[in-house]
């Protein structure tokens, strides 16, 4: 499989095994040919299609059997990276519905659950029966989210009262259950349930007026007074300490999101100017559009060699925050150089959803921003470099 077409500078394509990239291709093909034509007109209308979901999730792409050796090991770190590459390459709300599953949800599962609850869920997590969201994001508290968590959980007898509320929650709307994180009134710190999405006091309303990955349905999740079993509480979440340690994990995703947006923007703008002629020539045989393309993939490779690295390390059982955060950070930085560039090359028609620049460059700025912003991230990173915090308290 030609895996970045001319963008492979990187000779990625040899770190997949023959199997990751039999899986990888069937994931391609159903990109091109299925997904990519609708994604203009739904983005437009800001709906995420039926008809890219449920074949999405019919390939079988979390633990596939080609990758696994007929599901008697996990997948590697590697291949769920491509995985996400491939996804974000062609629409960030594509890579961002399908890992707010296999990562997110997945995570909260991997990280926060007994043992004994991980044998009951994780089948259902990866086989998508168990369809999940990660809520811990609250109206008032994004980046100060740690210190300032106002949802809060009361024990009440064998169950627990949860109120708050949740905003910028992806999927919630097709979830079964949602994964939130609350308060504990008794001792401060932070706990997870899984909520049914229907369970009585749960109320979803969809955000509109997104400039930003539009296909995506984000919620506004309100509870008040929802009763979950003890039998719902993610057993192995007792702090925050707990909850960053997802988010450790779930960073390296973003990574590959941002690294992926890039490629899906320089292939649209590098498509584009080897097409279009102006002053009776191609545009692509310009100086200052060949620089620019250059500039691209040079962040694109530069993106890439970043996030496989971080992807080795974790494989490793290596988990540093500082590196998660770095690796956010700077791939996300350069993907809105990237894609800026990559509108600015295609001229007027870049705003149009027809020359398939205009999405990548929106998308980008929300991937900016989620799962920490530049400046938290780079604030973790300064944090491990001094020994000296420099957050607000």
């Amino acid at each position: 499989m030609d895996l970045y077409s001319v963008c492979d500078w990187y000779d990625a394509a040899a770190l997949l095994t023959d199997d990751e990239r039999l899986v990888l291709g069937r994931l391609r093909d159903f990109l091109e040919t299925t997904a990519k034509p609708l994604v203009g007109e739904y983005w437009e209308r800001g709906e995420f299609p039926d008809e890219i979901a449920r074949p999405l999730i019919g390939l079988d792409l979390m633990e596939p059997a080609e990758a696994t050796a007929n599901r008697t090991r996990p997948a590697r770190g590697i291949y769920h990276g491509f995985r996400i590459f491939e996804l974000a390459r062609t629409d960030a709300s594509i890579a961002t519905f399908y890992t707010a599953q296999a990562g997110l949800f997945r995570t909260a599962i991997r990280v926060g659950a007994s043992e004994e609850q991980k044998r009951e869920w994780m089948p259902k997590v990866i086989d998508f029966t168990l369809k999940g969201v990660f809520s811990l994001t609250e109206p008032e508290h994004g980046s100060d989210i740690a210190g300032g968590l106002a949802t809060t959980a009361r024990r009440d007898g064998d169950a627990w009262v949860i109120d708050g509320a949740k905003r910028w929650i992806g999927g919630a709307s097709t979830a079964d259950v949602l994964a939130v994180f609350a308060r504990d009134v008794a001792d401060g710190q932070v706990k997870a349930f899984l909520v049914p999405r229907g369970a009585p006091g749960v109320t979803l309303t969809k955000i509109h007026r997104k400039t930003a990955l539009r296909m995506m349905q984000n919620a506004h999740i309100t509870l008040d007074g929802v009763r979950v079993t003890e039998a719902d509480r993610l057993h192995n979440v007792n702090s925050f300490r707990d909850v960053a340690a997802m988010l450790r994990a779930m960073r390296s995703d973003v990574a590959w999101i941002a690294t992926g947006i890039q490629a899906g923007a320089f292939e649209a703008a590098l498509r584009y100017v080897t097409e279009r002629e102006q002053f009776g020539r191609q545009l692509g045989g310009f100086q200052l559009v060949q620089e620019k393309l250059a500039r691209m993939l040079g962040n694109l490779t530069s993106s890439l060699a970043l996030v496989v690295r971080l992807t080795e390390q974790q494989e490793k059982g290596v988990y540093r925050d500082q590196d998660s955060a770095l690796a956010k950070m700077q791939t996300s930085l350069l993907m809105r150089e990237t894609v800026a560039l990559a509108r600015e090359v295609v001229g007027g028609n870049g705003i149009t959803l027809d020359a398939d620049v205009a999405r990548f460059h929106a998308d980008a700025e929300a991937v900016y921003s989620y799962e920490g912003t530049h400046e938290i991230n780079a604030l973790i990173v300064g944090r491990a470099l001094t020994g000296q915090s420099a957050f607000t308290k």
